[in-house]
């Protein structure tokens, strides 16, 4: 079955004058001329092509060598080009635009701003998106992820409390304030790890990795850092932790303990208002 809203690997089955046909097994769907190369021999028959399917203007299936931005299933973070009496369109990177219809928007939708979305059929097997994420998202860890588990995060929305985060395409879990190392903003695409399990099931995240990988990690940092700036730092134990954020995006904390892993080591050796590379 020829899915819409999903790629597909399909063979040349016949040429027309709108086009050529592509099967998968007794199904036929049409690629338009627009979307064949200059190079027959790329579209003979008993080619196969790689395509997305997706509905036209009229509402019939057709194929696309057109890479949209996310199939059905997925979340993109995509720009309001447009609105209508039905909804706002969204650039997804394909000729016909992606509908939000208004009762799937969590705000009003504003041309020129760029929100994150779930891609989705309506009940008339058209593609459409909705940038009301929980209805189509879990919000709820049913043994789905471990803690300290490492996943894909797309930062979608803003709260009080801190950061909404679609969790590998698929479930939504929270980033509180108290856990950001460094800004963060909408739309941005990071790694991050499952928190603390919380009593009614849903899903706190942290950016922070356990000390020790941290404490590792900096510590590579730090001397890359001096490597590559004459052998010195001006940044000490006993420097300010905003000076000490600013450039290595981590607490006063956990920079002190990279700097005496470093000591113990003898790699580095420390002065009064500096550290420096151990010669």
């Amino acid at each position: 079955m020829i899915d819409i809203g999903k790629y597909h690997q399909l063979v040349v089955s016949k040429h027309e004058d709108h086009g050529i046909y592509l099967a998968d097994g007794s199904e036929e769907i049409l690629l338009p001329n627009q979307y064949l190369s200059e190079n027959e021999e790329d579209w003979q028959i008993g080619k196969y092509l790689d395509v997305f399917v997706y509905l036209d203007s009229e509402d019939r299936p057709v194929a696309t060598t057109e890479k949209p931005a996310a199939c059905v299933g997925e979340c993109a973070y995509l720009p309001v080009i447009g609105q209508s009496g039905f909804g706002s369109f969204l650039d997804w990177g394909l000729s016909k635009d992606l509908l939000v219809p208004f009762k799937e928007q969590r705000i009003p939708m504003e041309a020129g701003r760029s929100y994150v979305v779930y891609i989705f059929l309506d009940n008339s097997q058209r593609i459409a998106a909705s940038s009301m994420l929980s209805r189509h998202l879990s919000e709820i860890n049913e043994n789905d992820f471990e803690e300290r588990q490492p996943v894909d995060l797309l930062i979608a929305s803003r709260s009080d409390l801190g950061f909404k985060a679609v969790i590998d395409g698929s479930h939504l879990g929270l980033i509180h304030n108290n856990e950001l190392v460094r800004p963060i903003k909408i739309g941005e695409h990071m790694e991050g790890y499952i928190g603390k399990p919380r009593s009614d099931g849903r899903i706190n995240l942290t950016l922070q990795k356990l000390a020790y990988e941290v404490r590792d990690e900096l510590s590579d940092q730090i001397l890359d850092y001096l490597n590559q700036n004459g052998g010195r730092i001006n940044l000490t134990d006993k420097s300010s932790p905003a000076e000490i954020n600013a450039v290595f995006h981590v607490s006063k904390s956990n920079y002190k303990k990279a700097l005496g892993k470093l000591l113990k080591e003898g790699k580095v050796i420390f002065h009064e208002k500096s550290v420096r590379l151990a010669k």
